[in-house]
Order: structure tokens, then C-alpha cells, then sequence
């Protein structure tokens, strides 16, 4: 009687052979198209060795072999088998270690230039991409200079020329200047912020160039979300104070430096004709303005001091609509449109006076600005 195979055995081999090659194969779809190459290789050496045992078995049963023949025979197959599919399983996760890291660098490097893009992206609309100084957030201008002040360079550059040799002259930041200088000096530090006045500068020229940057940015110092809030506080110190703190550090800083320098013009009002009262009207449309406002008529007529304009020629006159700038011998506070339907913001200029006035109860938390 033939020696049959035992149950156990038999069973545990076949399941074995069986369910390897489609392991394998599973476990190299699941990594990548590479590794499944890998693992094919794999499960065509065990589908060989199952054939191998299917020979076996054969003979086994054609030539009647001893028991332990069949037995050995299904061990070292087993065996051997076991042994390439420990080692295709090896293989398949180095090649899945090393894919994973080669997707995370991959991922990593889009990650990084994605990143930079948006940066980019955001660093343009912010003005930070370009070197202009006028035009742009003010917090941008500050990040981009990285000088160590909360405050713009030009309005330092400014400020420090002023108290050096300005103070005295006659309506200082209420004449307008001359418009081809302020051009010059706007294109000067659209190209390098951190520039020094030209030797000779005329201090009405310095001081409309303060007014000019603060004309040209986008939000205002005070920002649009104090706007009620300042204008329902007035001239209330405890009141101002405690709203100004909510400001951007930006903000808060560059307030308390060009109000500083407000004071100290104000302190020489005999000789330049500019008390607190006037200053504040020239500079209360330029710190604060509502969200929507199109612009007072100071804010637009020195926004459009900042370029030249378009020479749009008309024809049934020959004379030029744009020149609104070089007729001689008119009061430069003529060239400034009135506008009847825009009435002065009283309650804007009563902050602003208040600011300089109270400068030093007000803005008791900033590192008060002097000038040695």
C-alpha cells in the first residue's frame, strides 16, 4: 500500500505555495511599479518551486518513495522557498523605504517651491518684490528695509534733515514745494530707501515729501478699523491712548515719530508760522481717512504731485490739460482744488492736535523720539 502524503502536511503546503505569489505581487502593487517588477520575480521563483513539488509528488507516487523522502523533499522546498520570499519581502521594503524617502524629498522640494512662489506672490502685491517705497504698505516698507526702526527711512531721513535745518522756514509742510524736485526725490528713494537727502534740499521740498509718502499709502496710520473710534475720542488723553495701543506696532511707532516731529515744528511757530492747530490741518486728511473715501482733495493733489502725469493735448485749445503745476507767479495754496461738497473733518483735525499737543501723556509706552 502506497505511503500517503499526511493531511497536515499537505494542507500547510499548499497553502503556502498558493497564497505566496499573489502576496507578493499585492505587496508590490501596493508600493509602486518598480517594486511590483520586484515582487513579480519573486512570485514566478515560488510558482517554480511549486511545480517543483508537484514533480515530487508525482514520483513520489509513481515510484512509491519511503515516507521520509516525500517528507524532506516538502521540507527543503518549503525551505527554500520560505527563504525567497523572506528575501523579495526584504527587497520590496527597501525599495518602498527608499521610494518613501525619495517622494518625501520630492514632495519636500514642491512643498519648498510652492511656498516660495506664494511668497513671491504675496511679496508683490505687498510691494515687498519691488524696492518703491511710496505707494506701498507701510509694514512692508519697514520688513523689506530691516534697519532696526518701526519707521519708513524716508520719514527718518526727513525728519532728521528738518530738525537739523528746517524748523524756521515760513509754512513749513503747507507749502507745497516744488513739484519736479518732489518727482526727483520720490524717484530717489522708490530706488534706494534707506538714501540721504541731496546736499541743499530745500526744507519746504523735505517737508511736502513727508506728506507725500503718507498720502501715497494704502491704509493710514491710524488704519480704517480705528477710524470711529479716534474720531468719537477726540481730544480724550486716556481715551487716545488706549485706542492707539490696538494699532500695528508699524503704525503705532511711525504716529508717535512723525507727531514727535509735529512738536517740535510747533515749538518754533513764531518764526514758521505753524502752531499745533495748523499742522493738524494739513496732516489730519494724510493720518486718517475713512475705508471708501476716495480721497480728500489734499490726499488726490498730492498723490498726483508723485508722477508726472499724461500730457493729454487738446486740440481745440493747443494748450496742455495736465499742466496744472508751472504757471508762474501764483500762491502755491491756489493750486490746491477746493471742493465745497468735502468739508474738513473736525473731528479728524481735533486727533491729530490733540496728538501733538499731549504727545508725551499719549504715547507714554513708545520709546519717545528725540532729536540731539
Amino acid at each position: 500500500m502506497p505511503l500517503a502524503e499526511p493531511p497536515q502536511w499537505r494542507r500547510k503546503a499548499t497553502d503556502f505555495f498558493s497564497t505566496s505569489s499573489v502576496k507578493l505581487k499585492q505587496a508590490g502593487q501596493s508600493a509602486g511599479d518598480n517594486i511590483a517588477d520586484v515582487a513579480g520575480k519573486v512570485g514566478s521563483a515560488v510558482k517554480s518551486r511549486w511545480v517543483v513539488f508537484q514533480e515530487a509528488r508525482q514520483q513520489q507516487q509513481q515510484q512509491r518513495p519511503p515516507h521520509e523522502t516525500v517528507q524532506e523533499r516538502i521540507i527543503t522546498a518549503a525551505a527554500t522557498t520560505g527563504l525567497l520570499f523572506r528575501k523579495g519581502i526584504s527587497e520590496t521594503k527597501e525599495k518602498v523605504a527608499v521610494g518613501k524617502v525619495k517622494v518625501e524629498e520630492a514632495a519636500k522640494k514642491t512643498a519648498d517651491k510652492s511656498k516660495s512662489i506664494l511668497n513671491n506672490i504675496e511679496r508683490w502685491q505687498k510691494g515687498v518684490a519691488s524696492t518703491d517705497v511710496f505707494g506701498v504698505p507701510i509694514e512692508a516698507t519697514v520688513q523689506r528695509e530691516q534697519s532696526g526702526k518701526a519707521v519708513p527711512l524716508v520719514l527718518v531721513r526727513c525728519a532728521d534733515y528738518l530738525v537739523i535745518s528746517g524748523l524756521n522756514n515760513e509754512y513749513l509742510f503747507k507749502s507745497e514745494g516744488d513739484k519736479k524736485v518732489l518727482q526727483q526725490l520720490v524717484s530717489l528713494y522708490n530706488e534706494d530707501s534707506g538714501a540721504s537727502l541731496p546736499e541743499g534740499v530745500n526744507p519746504i521740498d523735505v517737508g511736502a515729501l513727508v506728506k507725500c509718502y503718507l498720502a501715497s499709502i494704502p491704509e493710514p496710520l491710524t488704519t480704517f478699523s480705528l477710524y470711529d473710534e479716534l474720531r468719537a475720542a477726540r481730544v480724550s488723553i486716556p481715551d487716545l491712548r488706549d485706542i492707539l495701543k490696538k494699532l500695528p506696532n508699524v503704525n503705532y511707532m511711525t504716529i508717535e515719530f512723525v507727531t514727535a516731529l509735529l512738536l517740535r515744528v510747533s515749538h518754533k511757530s513764531s518764526l514758521n508760522k505753524m502752531d499745533s492747530r495748523s499742522l493738524a490741518v494739513e496732516f489730519a486728511p494724510l493720518i486718517m481717512w475713512r475705508q471708501g473715501d476716495a480721497g480728500t482733495d489734499l490726499r488726490n493733489h498730492l498723490k498726483l504731485t508723485l508722477k508726472p502725469p499724461p500730457k493729454i493735448v487738446d486740440t481745440t485749445s493747443n494748450t496742455a490739460t495736465w499742466d496744472l503745476f508751472d504757471e508762474d507767479g501764483e500762491d502755491a495754496s491756489s493750486q490746491i482744488p477746493l471742493d465745497d461738497a468735502s468739508p474738513p473733518d473736525y473731528n479728524s483735525i481735533e486727533v491729530i492736535q490733540c496728538l501733538i499737543e499731549h504727545h508725551n501723556a499719549i504715547f507714554t509706552d513708545a520709546n519717545e523720539t528725540v532729536w540731539r
